[in-house]
């Protein structure tokens, strides 16, 4: 997990009016319990540093990340000045950026610490709290993705359909057409929560070549099941072993047809276990346009051992 990556999608996910129903619990909490005074300017920034389009200065994103916020930001306020002025010039062409931004691009060290200081208090009101649920997500990305080999290979082959390996070329979807040649250079693959759509990469081919992807959110619950299945005799014998089926495989959220298909059941069969599972207080329901979000509660969870 790399949190400066996912700040960056994070506000995007928070302004969209469809940010997919797998982070309806997240952002159905944020709202709810969230800080207001630290989301609304820290999406307000991020708006700004990083737009929906087609560029945003790499330097918000640094591939210290990689070994923590603390790093990440470190390297921020280090920025050389003669980068920050370029790509803060090569943002203000794509959209004009307001005046707060000049001390920043212009190096000035206390509007950096200022910076650096707000994404810090951004990050601890929208990623932190979460960051078991985005770290379960990633990791069984992970695995999913390596399979039983483990191997690079078996990591690059396990990218379809984002990405087709046909070595030694890594072909990704991306939003436009672009080479970049490594050069005898590692490539950095990073997983992200909060990411949709294709992959992203660095704007400049010069810097160590990174693409960031979006994780497949339905592989979690798989995982969630068969964590659950440990404690499938006891649960089944209190629920059912349908019912049991369908508390696990809701995992973080689930439309009654999603649970259709990954159960292997009718939708009205399904729709019936829910509803008996809602009045026991297990799961809630929710209407989001023509589906229906199913949610475990807390209970329903601590009977998982997810809690």
């Amino acid at each position: 997990m790399d949190p400066l990556w996912e700040m960056v999608f994070s506000w995007l996910r928070l302004t969209e009016l469809d940010c997919g129903l797998m982070l309806q619990p997240w952002l159905r909490d944020i709202r709810r319990n969230g800080d207001r005074d630290v989301i609304k300017p820290g999406v307000r920034m991020w708006s700004v540093l990083a737009p929906l389009g087609p560029y945003f200065p790499d330097l918000l994103t640094p591939p210290e990340g990689a070994l923590g916020l603390g790093s990440a930001l470190d390297a921020i306020r280090s920025t050389p000045r003669q980068r920050l002025k370029d790509e803060f010039r090569l943002l203000d062409e794509v959209r004009p950026t307001p005046g707060w931004t000049r001390p920043v691009a212009a190096g000035d060290g206390a509007s950096l610490l200022e910076l650096t200081e707000a994404m810090a208090r951004y990050h601890a009101a929208v990623v932190e709290p979460y960051t078991s649920m985005i770290e379960e997500a990633v990791e069984t990305d992970r695995v999913h993705r390596t399979g039983v080999a483990g191997d690079v290979d078996g990591l690059l082959r396990g990218m379809w359909p984002l990405m087709n390996w046909r070595a030694p070329v890594l072909e990704v979807q991306y939003a436009c057409d672009r080479d970049l040649h490594l050069g005898g250079r590692g490539l950095r693959l990073v997983p992200s929560y909060f990411c949709r759509g294709t992959p992203v990469a660095f704007a400049d081919p010069g810097l160590p070549p990174t693409v960031v992807y979006p994780v497949h959110h339905d592989w979690t619950w798989q995982r969630q099941l068969a964590s659950g299945r440990r404690q499938e005799g006891a649960l089944a014998a209190l629920l059912g072993t349908t019912r049991s089926a369908v508390l696990a495989a809701v995992g973080a959220g689930a439309t009654t047809t999603e649970l259709a298909e990954r159960l292997g059941a009718s939708p009205s069969s399904v729709s019936r276990h829910t509803t008996v599972l809602r009045e026991a207080g297990l799961l809630t329901t929710e209407r989001q346009g023509l589906s229906v979000l199913h949610q475990r509660t807390l209970l329903g969870s601590a009977l998982l051992g997810n809690n």
